[in-house]
């Protein structure tokens, strides 16, 4: 979405970009080699996002933090300039270079692969060979590649098992849930990133059972804001017992557990959390 003031040529729009928690942050600089871009600096002893126009918002940074300090919200911003990172990215090198156009390309963004090549072809830089690699600095890309899983067979007799849904109420999805909803008070609850039902084969039994359901993509879901908003008010208005999280084995999946841990501390509760990783095999970590 576009903002515009005619009485200012300054154009911003909604999008996601990156957010630091200046208390979390102990100035490391580990974000700093997973952002080429050269959105990010160590200012004062503390991560800053410098500039809007720098910051794509697809978190390349966000694996690597240690301290849970970055996220990705959404919010008024100056649109993402690919051509203006380039010319920091040429500075830089080509190993940036390099990085910069596999990062694009991990994340599937190939209209600003597309520009970033044509920078480089015009100023008569060399286009190096790219690669999407398998850890992707961190940035959670694992996620978006393409590969067939090898399970084990198992021989059941035909009606053998039977076996029934626990789920309890409808919608499940965050972004229809009814924050005032009765069914909050005194409950048990379950946010579930969107894979791992499909991924944990017994994810109803093991997890579902006698719980709140809710589900969330931390990387593809552009409501991270409203959504912060909508749990701290959910664990603010009703006696919650538990919040349990389960993500999957990407980093980008941990978008979901900072995404809780905030909303509690900013609910101003003691509410017990439990955490469980799932891996792309459809194992518990």
């Amino acid at each position: 979405m576009l903002v515009s003031d005619n009485k200012n040529k300054e154009v911003l729009m909604i999008r996601n970009i990156i957010e630091i928690d200046l208390d979390k942050c102990n100035g490391c600089g580990l974000c700093i080699p997973d952002c080429p871009e050269g959105a990010l600096q160590i200012i004062d002893g503390k991560a800053r996002l410098v500039s809007d126009l720098f910051c794509d918002g697809l978190g390349a940074c966000i694996g690597t933090c240690p301290e849970g300090a970055i996220y990705v919200i959404e919010r008024e911003a100056e649109p993402y300039n690919e051509e203006i990172v380039m010319e920091n990215i040429i500075k830089a090198g080509p190993n940036t270079i390099k990085a910069h156009l596999e990062h694009l390309l991990s994340h599937n963004e190939m209209g600003y692969y597309q520009i970033a090549i044509d920078v480089l072809k015009k100023k008569g830089l060399p286009i190096p060979e790219v690669e999407v690699k398998e850890d992707c600095s961190g940035c959670g890309c694992i996620g978006t590649e393409e590969r067939e899983l090898q399970q084990d067979s198992a021989q059941t007799s035909a009606g053998s098992v039977n076996l029934k849904s626990e789920l309890r109420h409808w919608p499940i999805q965050l972004h229809l849930i009814n924050p005032m909803a009765s069914y909050f008070e005194n409950a048990d609850i379950l946010i579930a990133a969107d894979c791992t039902p499909y991924s944990f084969a017994n994810f109803h039994s093991r997890f579902m059972k006698d719980k709140v359901v809710m589900t969330l993509c931390p990387k593809l879901d552009h409501s991270m804001e409203k959504y912060l908003e909508k749990l701290t008010t959910i664990f603010k208005t009703h006696n919650v017992k538990s919040v349990t999280v389960v993500k999957m084995q990407v980093p980008c999946c941990t978008g979901a557990l900072l995404l809780v841990e905030r909303a509690i501390r900013d609910s101003g509760k003691n509410i017990l959390l439990k955490e469980y990783t799932i891996s792309m095999n459809g194992e518990i970590i």
